[in-house]
């Protein structure tokens, strides 16, 4: 068919008017299927769990307002080479798909926003997070390219590939959704490309109706809970001091002096109570972290700086940009701080103080006040490793350290170049390093910049992942993690360095990568690596454990910003002490492809594990930790292990 063909059956008339029973019998035997229109149509700049509550709620709106005069609804002109579909289904479809195409849309100023671009008011999942079951890598990479489409381009693929339309069909339906240029949308939907293609459309990662659920953030839930319990309890108290007869607690009562006048609080703000350490001290003290740190850089005499800095610390103004790693409070300070440096870099006055429990780091433009900025960072329980560095400045895709006083070398290491030795770095008279690539904003993963220290006892790596506080990298079993500076280790980071945007922005205090398990492919197509990376936190909660697998010489992730050899994701668990030292084991399974075409569910486990077997869709069992069974494309299989002492336990999710 020509292009002036396609075009002009988009302006084919639509179905005619569907009566709302007709409507909601067809919404009611369709339901799943009309959900997952919508969930795969939805952007995935949303997340999982809102798409999935997004796509349920467009759905149960897409009835008629009206019920339509006469009792039947005749469809319109249909030419004979479109698909044939039931009037009231079709009307639904085309009502998800206009809602959903609305949900992605930007919300701007001038125009006022539509129903659809907000959270939805019902369903709601109160202290859960509820998301389709995770697929494999093929599933994974569809999501990446569905991700890069526009909405428009995105319903013209599910159209074609989960409702088998025509393009003639698909050009109309768009046009009835209100998409201005249905011929683009098919032509961007085309240069899709990746294995399985639209067949894994019926997978169960994009079934928003077979669900999982994980609890939100405890810790925070627990805290909003007291907190909205003490505004309660301090709004009853205030109501009745106000009800009191004469004087009571008003303008001249027993209230106390503002904050700015109260002694304790005045008392933290002066710059003059700021605790400063000698800077030869940390060599006789009995502890070597942030406490010992000696106050360093050109303006820590600059009384008006500290002044504004702790002020803003304490009562942050709307102008102030704020940030804090989770679990981090962003309260003022409990006491007089620690001051540790204060300095001008990078065209910005930069204050960093220690309050005990966080690391604060407050800067302004050097050419005045406006623009300021606040950060908070927990780094109690910190060692000599975890303090021996801070994040100073990040500008222009780079960022500056300010090192410890025990760091007798900073060098800078590619951890993708394993093999390339590490750079060092010059220093200023304060420890702040020159510039170097951050990889906490960097868009890709074309190298990960680590930043390697060296103190009395040898080498470490450190990355950064968007805090103040940079993130120790180890190596090895959980119970005996290593620095990662041998060969072998930096071999291993260098498959695993770019699955660590997974982390970022997280309050992670190390990431420990382990090799627990090399597995040969079926049809002697080689060698299979696994590697579990668990990344603990400072808060101590909220821990993310990784399973990757890789084909040891394979060219990479298909549709992925990893580079060649880097490890695929193959499943992962937040909250689970799975790969960590108290619980020092881990199971994972993917379904791999051989060059014959013949599809496999691969699996393997830590050492402690004597037996694994598959249930559900494909059904196997082997001996040992390894497992390679082959399946149908598209099969689905639960995995269970058993362990050397009889237990049994699940696959890492």
């Amino acid at each position: 068919m020509s292009t002036q063909e396609l075009a002009s059956s988009a302006s084919l008339p639509s179905p005619g008017p569907v009566d709302v029973e007709q409507a909601e019998a067809a919404l009611v035997e369709h339901y799943p299927r009309l959900v997952r229109i919508a969930y795969l149509v939805l952007p995935p700049s949303l997340g999982r769990n809102r798409r999935v509550l997004t796509a349920h709620a467009l759905v149960q709106r897409s009835l008629p307002r009206r019920r339509t005069a006469g009792a039947v609804a005749v469809p319109g002109t249909r030419r004979a080479d479109e698909d044939a579909v039931d009037p009231g289904y079709a009307y639904v479809r085309g009502e998800v798909l206009r809602q959903a195409l609305v949900a992605g849309l930007p919300l701007r100023r001038r125009a006022l926003p539509r129903r659809a671009q907000f959270p939805p008011l019902l369903p709601q999942v109160w202290g859960l997070r509820v998301f389709p079951r995770a697929g494999g890598a093929d599933e994974l990479a569809l999501d990446q390219r569905l991700s890069a489409l526009s909405g428009p381009a995105r319903a013209a693929y599910v159209l074609r590939g989960l409702e088998r339309q025509g393009d003639p069909e698909v050009l109309r339906v768009l046009a009835a959704a209100g998409v201005e240029d249905p011929q683009a949308a098919l032509g961007e939907a085309d240069e899709v490309e990746g294995p399985g293609g639209a067949a894994l459309l019926e997978s169960a990662e994009f079934d928003p109706c077979s669900l999982q659920a994980r609890p939100t953030d405890l810790m925070r839930r627990r805290q909003h809970g007291r907190a909205a319990l003490a505004a309660a309890a301090a709004v009853v108290v205030c109501g009745a001091l106000l009800g009191l007869p004469g004087d009571g607690w008003g303008r001249n009562g027993a209230a106390a002096p503002s904050y700015a006048r109260n002694p304790a609080a005045e008392a933290a703000l002066d710059p003059a109570g700021l605790k400063r350490v000698g800077a030869a001290d940390w060599r006789t003290s009995a502890r070597t972290d942030f406490s010992v740190w000696p106050a360093r850089g050109g303006l820590t005499g600059d009384s008006a700086l500290l002044r504004r800095a702790l002020a803003v610390w304490a009562r942050p103004g709307p102008a102030v940009r704020t940030s804090a790693t989770p679990g981090t409070p962003p309260g003022p300070p409990m006491g007089s701080p620690h001051l540790l440096f204060a300095s001008e870099v990078d065209a910005a006055r930069v204050v960093l103080f220690f309050d005990g429990l966080r690391v604060v780091r407050y800067a302004e433009p050097a050419g005045g006040t406006g623009g300021a900025a606040l950060d908070f960072a927990r780094t109690d329980g910190a060692d000599a490793v975890g303090s021996a560095a801070l994040v100073v400045s990040r500008a222009g895709g780079n960022v500056r350290y300010l090192t410890a006083p025990w760091v007798r070398e900073a060098a800078v290491r590619d951890l993708l170049l394993p093999e390339k030795a590490a750079r060092v770095l010059t220093r200023d008279g304060y420890g702040v390093t020159e510039p170097i690539p951050s990889p906490a904003t960097a868009p890709g993963c074309t190298r990960w910049s680590a930043l390697q220290v060296r103190d009395e006892t040898g080498p470490r790596v450190l990355t950064d992942l968007g805090e103040l506080a940079p993130a120790r990298l180890t190596s090895g079993p959980p119970g005996r993690p290593a620095d990662p500076t041998g060969a072998a280790a930096l071999e291993e980071w260098a498959r695993v360095a770019c699955q660590l945007s997974a982390v970022r922005s997280h309050g992670v205090r190390s990431v420990n990568s382990w090799a627990y398990a090399a597995q040969p492919l079926p049809e002697g197509a080689g060698r299979a690596e696994w590697t579990c990376a668990r990344a603990e936190t400072w808060r101590g909660t909220g821990s993310r454990a990784l399973a990757l697998f890789r084909v040891a010489g394979a060219a990479g992730v298909a549709g992925g910003p990893a580079p060649a050899g880097a490890a695929a994701l193959a499943a992962r668990s937040e909250g689970s002490p799975a790969c960590g030292p108290r619980d020092p084991r881990v199971l994972a399974g993917v379904v791999w492809q051989a060059k014959s075409g013949q599809w496999y569910v691969l699996a393997a486990g830590s050492p402690d594990f004597a037996s694994l077997t598959l249930s559900g869709g494909v059904k196997g069992r082997a001996e040992g930790r390894l497992l390679a069974v082959k399946a149908a494309q598209g099969s689905r299989a639960d995995l269970v292990g058993t362990l050397a002492d009889g237990r049994r336990t699940g696959a890492l999710r």
